[in-house]
């Protein structure tokens, strides 16, 4: 049976800021980020399985994604733990604002990184990471491709 990619599309709002950087993102600022995430497989071809056709059930795939990455960056300002910003992060955390630290430059093209480390572990082993784009504004992405890398 032919391999199928499906795609499920997340949105979340996230705020971060790029330490050294030469221009405004420099400053604290939020994005409204437009996430999808597509997997590969063969459907599942045993009529006794409920999930008869399915390369993934896209319930099983929102519940990861949304585990690992919607909930815990949906409102939450994201820092390079190793800079500066460690006392902004801080303080912010102090008065109990929801804050993630890093250990790269959250760019978008970092960010996607992590991304698909966090997910690609804990597929169904017959079903791969295909790629992941985030898009970050109306007309800014980076995407991660597993047959890059």
């Amino acid at each position: 049976m032919s391999k199928i990619r499906i795609t499920k599309q997340f949105n979340f709002e996230t705020g971060h800021a790029l330490y050294g950087y030469d221009g405004k993102c420099k400053n604290v600022h939020g994005h409204s980020y437009k996430l999808s995430v597509t997997v590969i497989g063969r459907p599942i071809t045993d009529t006794n399985n409920v999930k008869y056709g399915m390369v993934i059930d896209f319930g099983d795939l929102k519940k990861i994604v949304k585990e690992q990455i919607v909930d815990v960056f949906d409102h939450a300002t994201v820092f390079n733990k190793n800079t500066p910003h460690i006392e902004l992060a801080n303080e912010l955390q102090s008065r109990g604002h929801d804050v993630i630290l890093v250990d790269y430059q959250p760019t978008s093209e970092n960010m996607v990184i992590d991304f698909s480390n966090k997910i690609k572990n804990l597929l169904p082993e017959n079903i791969e990471l295909h790629s992941l784009k985030l898009q970050e504004t109306e007309t800014s992405f980076a995407e991660w491709y597993a047959e890059d890398n």
